[in-house]
């Protein structure tokens, strides 16, 4: 099986063409080497791919017939993705964190005055 179709069918990526175009930019590697997105993959392998600040790390039990279910994905791959990877992406999105919803329009004159107050500190 190809390994944009396997990343796909375990739901890594959405569409297929996005697991495709992940693979052309050599965000996925197979056994330590950057995959074509027509790479064949196997029982065994074991599979990189950089996803949301995420390097994931997994390795393929066996190959799917299609697309599968939430449910049914850790029959086909295990996920051998370290605890600090996913604690990483937490502290990012704390990171990003405001106290202004995203699209609420522009700054009041207090966000302006707090702005330049912490552009000052610096």
């Amino acid at each position: 099986m190809r390994i944009d179709k396997y990343l796909w069918c375990v739901r890594y990526y959405k569409t297929r063409s996005k697991a495709t175009t992940a693979c052309k930019k050599g965000q996925v590697k197979l056994n330590g080497s950057v995959a074509k997105p027509s790479r064949e993959v196997f029982a065994t392998d074991k599979i990189e791919l950089r996803k949301d600040q995420i390097l994931y790390q997994l390795t393929v039990n066996d190959l799917p017939p299609n697309r599968v279910g939430a449910k049914l994905v850790d029959i086909y791959r295990v996920d051998t993705t370290p605890k600090e990877a996913y604690a990483a992406k937490e502290l990012l999105k704390y990171s990003k964190d405001y106290y202004r919803k995203k699209g609420t329009g522009r700054p009041t004159k207090k966000d302006r005055r707090d702005i330049d107050e912490f552009k000052e500190e610096e």
